[in-house]
C-alpha cells in the first residue's frame, strides 16, 4: 500500500486547559493548583501529549517553564478550542435563560479604582447565582484576553481600532487637571491646553490610553519630560507627588467622590471644550451571554451620576 495508517494523538480539553495555564503562570505547581489538580498529574498529562503530538511543547529547566517555538503555536490554537467549547455551554445556558456561572472582567487601571467600589459589591451580593470576577489590564491586553477566551467582558475607553468588537455605551467622564499649591496654574480658575506646555507633568507610560488620549489632545510638548524623569507609577502615585509641591497630573471625573476637601481645592477643571472619554463595555461579536452583559451594563450605569451617561454640549471627546 502507498500509504499507512497513522495514529492520530488525541488530544483532550483537559490537556488543552493544562499546557494553557503552563503557558500562562510559566510554572508547573501554580498551573496544577489553578486546575485543581496535582502537579505529577499536571505534568504526566502534558508529557503524554507531547509524546503523541512528538513535539516539545515547553523547555523545563529549574529556574523557569518556556515554551518552545511550536509549543507557541500549539498553545495558541489549544486557546481557540478552548473558547469555542466553553461557548458551546454558554449557548445552552442563554437559551435556556440562565444568568448563572461565571462572568470575567478586564478592567482599565485607570477605571478600576474609581469605578468598581461604586458597584462591583453590590452586583455580586444581587447576583449570587453568577461567579464574578475582574482583573486590571490594559487595553491591548484586555483585547488579547476577550480574543482568547479568558475573560468575557472589558471596561474600558471606547478608541478608534475597535471595529472588531462589540462596544456598549457606559458612560462619559471628564479629564480634570490636579495642580500643585506651588504651581503657578494653582491661581487659575480653568486650565486652558496652551497652558501646560511649560508645565511639569506627571504622566503615566505611553500604552495607557489615559496618557495618550491627553497627550494627543493638548499637543504636549513636555510629555517627554516627564517620561524621562518618572516611567512608571499610577494616577494616584502622581496625585501624591502633586501634594508634595510639584507639577501638574490629571484625574478621572469618578476620582472626585473618593477626595478630601484639602484634595479638591488641588482640582481645576478644562476650559470648554473640556475633554471627556467614552468608557464602554467591550465584548467580541460572537459572545452570547447577553444576559451576564446586561447585569454588568446595568450595574455600572446605575452606579454613575446620571448626568454622566450622555455628553452635553460643553464636552470633546478624545
Amino acid at each position: 500500500p502507498l500509504h499507512k495508517n497513522i495514529s492520530r494523538p488525541t488530544m483532550t480539553l483537559q490537556q488543552m486547559e493544562y499546557i494553557v495555564a503552563v503557558y500562562r503562570l510559566r510554572h508547573f505547581a501554580k498551573a496544577a493548583e489553578q486546575c485543581g489538580v496535582t502537579q505529577p498529574t499536571l505534568s504526566a498529562m502534558i508529557q503524554k501529549l507531547e509524546a503523541e503530538l512528538d513535539v516539545k511543547i515547553f523547555e523545563r529547566s529549574s529556574h523557569q517553564v518556556i515554551p518552545t517555538a511550536i509549543g507557541k503555536l500549539v498553545v495558541e490554537q489549544a486557546w481557540r478550542v478552548l473558547a469555542r467549547a466553553r461557548k458551546i455551554k454558554d449557548i445552552v445556558a442563554e437559551e435556556k435563560g440562565l444568568v448563572g456561572g461565571t462572568c470575567r472582567i478586564g478592567i482599565l487601571p485607570t477605571i478600576a479604582p474609581y469605578l468598581l467600589p461604586r458597584f462591583f459589591n453590590k452586583m455580586t451580593a444581587d447576583n449570587p447565582e453568577v461567579k464574578f470576577t475582574v482583573a486590571e489590564m490594559k487595553t491591548a491586553d484586555c483585547k488579547k484576553a476577550l480574543s482568547r477566551g479568558e475573560i468575557d467582558i472589558a471596561i474600558l475607553v471606547s478608541l478608534d481600532d475597535m471595529e472588531n468588537y462589540e462596544q456598549t455605551p457606559l458612560y462619559y467622564e471628564q479629564f480634570l487637571a490636579y495642580v500643585s499649591k506651588s504651581d503657578a496654574l494653582y491661581a487659575n480658575k480653568s486650565i486652558k491646553t496652551s497652558d501646560l506646555n511649560d508645565e511639569f507633568l506627571w504622566l503615566l507610560d505611553e500604552g495607557h490610553c489615559f496618557r495618550d488620549q491627553l497627550v494627543k489632545f493638548c499637543s504636549l510638548k513636555s510629555a517627554q519630560a516627564s517620561k524621562s524623569t518618572y516611567s512608571l507609577g499610577s494616577i494616584e502615585t502622581f496625585m501624591r507627588m502633586v501634594e508634595g509641591g510639584k507639577g501638574v497630573t490629571f484625574i478621572p471625573e469618578l476620582a472626585l467622590d473618593q477626595l478630601t476637601d484639602s484634595q479638591r481645592q488641588l482640582v481645576r477643571p478644562f476650559a470648554i471644550p473640556i475633554p471627556t472619554r467614552q468608557v464602554v463595555a467591550l465584548t467580541t461579536k460572537s459572545f452570547v451571554r447577553l444576559s451576564q452583559l446586561r447585569l454588568v451594563v446595568d450595574a455600572v450605569r446605575k452606579s454613575v451620576p446620571e448626568r454622566m451617561l450622555k455628553m452635553n454640549n460643553t464636552e470633546q471627546r478624545v
